[in-house]
């Protein structure tokens, strides 16, 4: 009984050494897990990096989060990135309701949907799923095989933009001054950043739509004109496989000229597709602000030289003093509105010189029914003329008493006589059928 204590006594200390030591050490922080990749510089939505910098340096990254999906970013000063960010991410970077992202989905892969936000266009245009804003691109699914010459052409007009700004940049610093307007407006790039991205989509679509209608084409003609000569189940199928492929077609080419037209009947909602501009005067109004804040003169010149800066060479700044201005994006949806319209017509042709074709082989089978149907009255008349002939001989088959049946040599020309009476009814009821146009002539 006298150990009890000492052993508890010492248990007792060893539980204090031991949570002494635990509390000693649970300040230290914890290192973070390893998952086998860099972490991304932002990654502040559970989203992650995988490459950086300008020229498109591009690389591969794990799925953070489920629902995330690859996104490329480029930016107007050439910097790309290839990123998976999930809904809210996106939600959260381009300002756009949750909403417009299922216009970006699968559900909607061939629709077409050109949207205005306050800080976004949200960009569907068949393969092509971007949204838009005054400084970068979002771009969705950026390595599927149709988006890469959208990805290309996009990267060489944006490296443009950056060398010519950069240039502009140095011109500024060594004292020099920036373009006017009026020059400005003879540069290549006059159109802000987010229409010169939606001419390059629509560009891209247009040609894409272009090249399967001229496939079409290629493929539609000699189809057709083997039919006319040869009307057989397996010209009959791929005749139905080629109506299927122009239905479809069809269908693609008129959703993007319907959204354009829709734009064009609109010019409220080209007035909000301007984000450059709406980007611009937000800028000038913060500026605006801190001017009257500070109550300083000096500090506006340099703020307002860093924001003419950010133009890249662009007219935008003469349609700031009209916001109902949509002369230069009505000129670019008009120009592709009749290239699309011209490839619409194209495809009506062909469906035009299909329908031809089938009047064509229905006028050919027509033509041969009627053919069938006067030779079977051809041989409806034989049969009756054969028919009573036949009759005759019956009656004269039977054991009935008549004086012919004692009459020498008179068979050859009863028979003979019967034959030519029943040539003679069949030439009738032909010669009156043809009367009648009931056979050709």
């Amino acid at each position: 009984m006298g150990k009890i204590p000492c052993s508890f006594c010492r248990s007792s200390s060893r539980r204090r050494r031991k949570k002494a030591a635990q509390s000693s050490l649970s300040p230290l922080p914890q290192p973070p897990p390893q998952t086998g990749i860099c972490s991304p510089p932002i990654n502040n939505n559970g989203s992650g990096l995988v490459g950086g910098g300008g020229g498109g340096a591009m690389g591969k990254v794990k799925k953070k989060a489920g629902g995330a999906r690859l996104w490329m970013r480029l930016d107007r000063w050439g910097q790309t990135e290839l990123i998976e960010w999930d809904k809210s991410a996106i939600i959260r970077r381009a300002a756009i309701p949750a909403r417009d992202l299922r216009i970006l989905g699968p559900i909607f892969s061939q629709s077409s949907n050109i949207l205005a936000r306050e800080k976004a266009m949200v960009v569907s245009l068949e393969f092509i799923k971007a949204i838009v804003t005054a400084e970068e691109v979002l771009l969705l699914d950026p390595l599927c095989q149709e988006v890469i010459p959208f990805v290309d052409k996009l990267r060489k007009l944006l490296a443009k933009m950056s060398s010519s700004q950069v240039e502009n940049d140095v011109n500024v610093s060594r004292g020099g001054k920036q373009l006017p307007v009026s020059e400005a407006v003879d540069e290549q790039y006059e159109l802000p950043f987010e229409f010169q991205v939606l001419e390059i989509a629509l560009e891209v679509v247009c040609i894409y739509l272009d090249s399967t209608v001229k496939d079409l084409e290629r493929d539609a003609y000699p189809v057709l004109d083997e039919l006319a000569m040869n009307v057989s189940t397996k010209n009959l199928e791929r005749v139905r496989s080629l109506k299927s492929n122009l239905t479809r077609i069809l269908a693609r080419v008129q959703k993007v000229r319907d959204e354009i037209e829709h734009l064009l009947d609109d010019n409220e909602d080209m007035g909000q597709l301007y984000l450059t501009r709406k980007w611009m005067q937000n800028q000038q109004s913060d500026a605006s602000l801190g001017v009257v804040a500070s109550n300083s003169t000096t500090a506006t010149v340099p703020h307002l030289r860093r924001l003419s800066s950010t133009r890249s060479g662009s007219a935008v700044t003469s349609n700031l003093s009209d916001d109902n201005d949509v002369e230069d994006l009505e000129m670019l949806l008009e120009a592709y509105f009749m290239q699309l319209d011209g490839t619409r017509n194209r495809i009506l042709s062909v469906r035009e010189y299909i329908d031809d074709t089938e009047d064509y082989v229905n006028i050919q089978l027509d033509s041969q029914r009627n053919e069938l149907i006067q030779f079977q009255l051809t041989l409806t008349i034989a049969s009756f003329a054969i028919a009573v002939e036949t009759l005759i001989a019956g009656l004269f088959g039977m054991n009935i008493p008549c004086i012919l049946y004692e009459t020498n040599g008179i068979f050859e020309y009863f028979v003979g006589g019967a034959s030519a009476g029943c040539l003679l009814i069949f030439l009738l009821i032909f010669g009156y059928a043809r009367w009648k146009k009931l056979l050709g002539s």
